[in-house]
C-alpha cells in the first residue's frame, strides 16, 4: 500500500509543481562571522540528545537491519516524560534520533515498511517528541543516518535511487513536524563523500527550514578530496583558521563524536578556495560506559563534576553541547539518570531565557609546564600536553608518583582546578566501555614566596574529572599536582587552573 501512495504522491508532485525540487538552491555563502542559523544554534547551546529504536530493544550499538519490525515494542512509551525532563534539566532543545543505521524509522514512512507502523508500538514517536517540544517551549531537532543497513535502494548499483529515498523520507520530516532547529546526519563514512548529493539534501532541508543547522559527522577533513574512510581531523587540532577542509559540503557545523574541541577551536575552514565559518556540536553521553543506547541492566552516570566541567568546556568559544540520555524499553527515561541532569542544571545555574554562563578563565594554557617523570623522549606525551587546552592530547608519567608543575602568569589568582584524569578502558564489545582510574592518593600545592605550600589533599581514587573549589582565591607562581599513590603510571589530559570571576 505504501508503495502505492508513494507512486501516487509522486505522480500528483509533478502534476502540480512541475518544476524539479528543490525549487531554490540557497548553498552556503563565504563568511568569517556566523550565519542566521548558526547564531541560532549558538544561543540555543545546550540540548538533549535521545536514542531510541530497535537497538534499545535488541540491546546493540549498531545493528544491521534485519531485525523484524514487531521487535521493537516499548510497553510504557511517555515521549512527553522525555521533554519534560530535557525542560526540567535546563536543555534548550530535543535532538531525536528518528532512523539510526538500521534503518527502522521512529515514524510512519510512506517510503519504508520499517517503521513503527509495522511494529509492536505503532506510536508516532517523532510527532509525540515535537508535540511535547511544543507543549514545553523547547526546540525540536532530527537525527537521521545517511547510512541504512536495510533499504533495498542503498545497494541496488544506482546510488541516486537511494538519494531520492532520503530526500523523500527528510521531507517527510521537515514537513510534518514544524520547524526543525538542527538536522545531525550521521554514517556518510559508508560511502566517498561526493555519493551523499550532500548539496541536494543541504538545499531540500534550507527551502523548507531555512533556520535549520544541518551538519555531517565527520565533517573535517586533511583536504576536499577525501573520499571514505576515517580521515577526519580530531578536533582539538582545529587549531589554526584554514589549514584543513570541509569534506562533506555545504553545512553549518562541525561534528564529529564523540571528540572534544580545544579551548582555542577556531571557526574558519575551506571549501573550493573559499572559508567558511563553522561552530562545533559536541556529544556526550550521561553514562559512565560509553553506550548511546539503553541497555536493560542499571548505568552509572558520570560524576556531577565531570559533567560540569564538561558544560563549561564544550559550550565556549561559540560552540554547543548535547548530551544522550537515553529511554530504556519501557519507553521512559529512568530516574536516576532524570535526576543527575536536573542536578546538573541548577548546578549550573542554567535559567530559561537567559544566556549559559561560563566556567571562568582556564589559566595554565600555554604556560610553560615540568613534570619529574615523563613516559619516552618523544613530544607525544610532554608534560606540556596537560596544560595545550585539549582533552585529547595528555602527559603520560613512566613511574607511579610524579609531580606535574604549571608556571602561571605573574599575580595570577585562581580559586578552582579541575583535573581531567586519563583512566584505563575496558571495552565491553558494541563500543561500549568501562573507565578505571589510576590515581589514588595525591596532593595539589601552590609556590608562593619561594616555598611551596598544600592547598589540597586527597586520599581517594581521583575521578575521570576531579573538581576542586576553593572558599577564597589564592595567588601562585606555579601550581603542582603531587600524586603520592596511583595503580598504574599516571596520566593527565588536562590540569586546569582557573579563575571563575574572569
Amino acid at each position: 500500500m505504501k508503495e502505492f501512495v508513494n507512486l501516487f504522491f509522486s505522480f500528483l508532485l509533478g502534476v502540480l509543481f512541475p518544476l524539479p525540487l528543490p525549487l531554490f538552491a540557497r548553498g552556503m555563502v563565504p563568511s568569517d562571522a556566523p550565519n542566521g542559523a548558526q547564531r541560532l544554534m549558538m544561543e540555543r547551546g545546550y540540548g538533549m540528545f535521545v536514542h531510541f529504536g530497535m537497538n534499545t530493544f535488541i540491546e546493540q550499538e549498531w545493528s544491521e537491519g534485519k531485525v523484524p519490525a514487531l521487535t521493537y515494542a516499548p510497553d510504557d512509551l511517555d515521549c512527553d516524560q522525555w521533554v519534560r525532563v530535557a525542560r526540567d534539566a535546563g536543555f534548550r532543545y530535543v535532538l531525536l534520533v528518528t532512523k539510526h543505521h538500521d534503518g527502522f524509522c521512529l515514524w510512519d514512512s510512506q517510503y519504508t515498511e520499517y517503521d513503527v507502523a509495522s511494529s509492536g508500538n505503532k506510536t508516532d514517536v517523532v510527532g509525540a517528541v515535537a508535540r511535547a517540544c511544543k507543549k514545553y517551549g523547547l526546540e525540536f531537532g532530527i537525527y537521521y543516518s545517511l547510512w541504512d543497513r536495510h533499504e533495498p535502494t542503498y545497494t541496488c548499483g544506482d546510488f541516486t535511487k537511494y538519494v531520492d529515498f532520503m530526500c523523500g523520507q527528510l521531507t517527510e520530516l521537515m514537513t510534518n513536524y514544524g520547524d526543525i532547529c538542527e538536522l545531525w546526519l550521521d554514517g556518510a563514512w559508508d560511502k566517498p563523500a561526493a555519493e551523499w548529493n550532500i548539496p541536494r539534501l543541504y538545499d531540500l532541508v534550507k527551502n523548507i527550514n531555512p533556520n535549520c543547522a544541518v551538519g555531517v559527522n565527520g565533517t573535517i577533513g586533511t583536504s576536499e578530496e577525501d573520499q571514505g574512510g576515517f580521515v577526519e581531523v580530531l578536533p582539538d587540532r582545529m587549531t589554526e583558521d584554514n589549514i584543513f577542509h570541509m569534506r562533506y559540503f555545504p553545512g553549518d557545523f562541525r561534528l564529529w563524536d564523540p571528540m572534544i574541541a580545544s579551548r582555542n577551536d577556531k571557526k574558519q575552514y575551506l571549501y573550493g578556495g573559499n572559508s567558511y565559518y563553522l561552530p562545533f556540536e559536541h556529544t556526550i553521553c550521561l553514562s559512565k560506559e560509553w553506550a548511546w543506547f539503553q541497555k536493560r541492566d542499571i548505568k552509572y552516570v558520570r560524576d556531577l563534576d565531570e559533567l560540569e566541567e564538561l558544560f563549561y568546556w564544550t559550550t565556549c568559544n561559540g560552540n554547543s553541547l548535547v548530551v544522550n540520555i537515553a529511554p530504556d524499553y519501557h519507553g521512559r527515561i529512568r530516574e536516576h539518570e532524570a535526576q543527575t541532569a536536573i542536578a546538573l542544571c541548577k548546578r549550573l545555574g542554567i535559567r530559561r531565557g537567559e544566556p549559559l554562563l561560563s566556567g571562568g578563565r582556564y589559566l595554565q594554557v600555554g604556560c610553560p609546564t615540568e613534570a619529574t617523570s615523563c613516559w619516552d623522549s618523544s613530544d607525544e606525551f610532554a608534560p606540556d600536553k596537560a596544560s595545550d587546552g585539549g582533552l585529547q592530547t595528555r602527559w603520560a608519567s613512566a613511574d607511579l608518583t610524579p609531580q606535574l608543575v604549571v608556571t602561571l602568569a605573574p599575580h595570577t589568582e585562581f580559586d578552582k582546578i579541575t583535573i581531567f584524569e586519563y583512566c584505563d578502558v575496558e571495552h565491553l564489545g558494541d563500543f561500549s566501555n568501562r573507565r578505571t582510574n589510576r590515581i589514588q592518593a595525591y596532593t595539589i600545592d601552590r609556590f608562593v614566596d619561594g616555598c611551596w605550600e598544600t592547598i589540597f589533599a586527597d586520599d581517594t581514587p581521583m575521578g575521570d574529572c576531579k573538581t576542586i573549589r576553593f572558599p577564597y582565591f589564592y595567588s601562585a607562581e606555579k601550581v603542582r599536582l603531587n600524586v603520592r599513590s596511583a595503580t598504574a603510571p599516571p596520566s593527565i589530559y588536562e590540569f586546569n587552573v582557573i579563575n571563575t570571576s574572569l
